[in-house]
């Protein structure tokens, strides 16, 4: 889900007078950390001095938090309305969950069309939410976290808050990172557009990063649960038996190769386009006047981890619920759930997902996507020269430059 813009105008301005040296100085300094002006620059130094002095105080402050009420409640699971901090360090008993599906809000706010400014403060706001699933999560359970990178403001270079939560999990709570995963997105445009459209300097963002995590180097999981459907060369390979051998790579291909399985390991890519928009629940959101959630995942991957990481009867939690995908699919696989939420309207159109009908996994679509090799067109494309300043001036279109010469 997206993180709520601030709604607290900037309307005082204040004045201090530089030196010639100390102002480029500053401005040097501004650049280097990809800030775009020297307000930003200075309001991020401000807020990291804040956290540093709030490093030491201690991150009980979520014992305030009032606990969820509960929202609505299936078969198998529960709806909770309000803050999750109250719900994992209040509501839930310790130990008592399996696995923890979520997708937190991304720690950007979106301020240009090509860029996206950091959120110093991100990993400081995450950290009461992990000791709350810590404290949630069984020794043997797992956290799996999806979580998009974003641009920086105002040049064409990422953002690495995504890698600092993670190094903080680590390092901070005694996660172990179990396997990286990454979710494909075929059907994502490309962006950001003054990047990858306009100047050409960049190619299309289609990856998110998604953490499987765990307090123990040794989760609950089996990928027998997860296998996909053999390639064509394989199925030859099975029908006509393999003769054993050592490989160019030094792999020692034993006779076990040649046996059927059922399926294959499948890789830590996950291919899912994004494109449902005609659901039951956005038909329920339109009907009943409710927003539809703007960063649902496909429900392919809650499914994917269910089913690797738990049991039928055990417990799967997702305390940033948005529209509730994670409960439906647990559901749907016997898993109890709970989900909480902080906004009421988006909870009231999760319920589209249970009530009257009975929850269903979608699998419309199971044709492969294909993604060609690199440079799969053979230098057949643009060889004009590379823009020595890496980009940093437009180039000006064909049309403009015409225009140009005939004035």
């Amino acid at each position: 889900m997206s993180r709520p813009k601030i709604n607290d105008p900037r309307r005082r301005v204040v004045n201090f007078r530089l030196t010639d040296q100390e102002l480029q100085s500053f401005e040097a300094a501004a650049a280097k950390k990809g800030f775009s002006s020297l307000s930003d620059y200075l309001r991020s130094l401000h807020e990291k001095d804040g956290l540093e002095h709030d490093a030491f105080k201690s991150t009980d402050s979520f014992k305030t938090v009032a606990e969820p009420r509960l929202f609505e409640e299936t078969e198998r699971g529960q709806m909770y309305l309000g803050d999750s901090l109250g719900l994992m360090h209040k509501s839930l008993p310790a130990g008592s969950v399996d696995l923890v599906m979520t997708s937190p809000p991304f720690g950007l706010v979106r301020k240009k069309d090509y860029g996206n400014e950091d959120a110093d403060r991100y990993v400081q706001w995450f950290k009461p939410f992990a000791e709350g699933i810590r404290r949630v999560l069984k020794p043997n359970g797992s956290l799996v976290i999806d979580i998009g990178g974003a641009w920086k403001a105002g040049i064409p270079t990422r953002s690495l808050y995504h890698f600092d939560l993670l190094l903080s999990l680590c390092r901070d709570f005694g996660f172990h990172l179990c396997q990286e995963h990454y979710w494909w997105n075929p059907a994502k445009l490309p962006t950001p557009a003054e990047w990858v459209n306009i100047r050409r300097i960049r190619v299309k963002d289609a990856v998110n990063c998604i953490w499987w995590l765990s307090p123990s180097p040794w989760p609950k999981a089996s990928n027998k649960r997860v296998l996909a459907p053999y390639s064509e060369s394989m199925k030859l390979l099975l029908k006509n038996g393999y003769t054993p051998k050592l490989r160019p790579s030094g792999h020692d291909i034993s006779d076990n190769f040649s046996k059927d399985n059922g399926g294959s390991v499948p890789p830590n890519l996950l291919a899912l386009a994004n494109t449902e928009s005609n659901g039951r629940y956005q038909e329920f959101c339109r009907a009943n006047n409710l927003p539809v959630h703007p960063a649902r995942f496909p429900s392919g991957i809650p499914e994917y981890f269910i089913r690797l990481l738990t049991d039928e009867g055990e417990t799967v939690l997702d305390p940033f619920a948005g529209s509730c995908v994670t409960g439906e699919v647990a559901e749907s696989l016997r898993r109890r759930w709970v989900c909480c939420e902080i906004s009421e309207e988006y909870l009231r159109g999760a319920r589209a997902r249970f009530v009257g009908v009975r929850p269903r996994i979608h699998h419309d679509d199971n044709v492969p996507y294909q993604i060609f090799p690199p440079c799969s067109l053979n230098g057949k494309a643009d060889t004009s020269p590379l823009q020595k300043d890496g980009g940093l001036k437009r180039t000006a279109t064909k049309k403009k430059q015409l225009l140009a010469a005939v004035a």
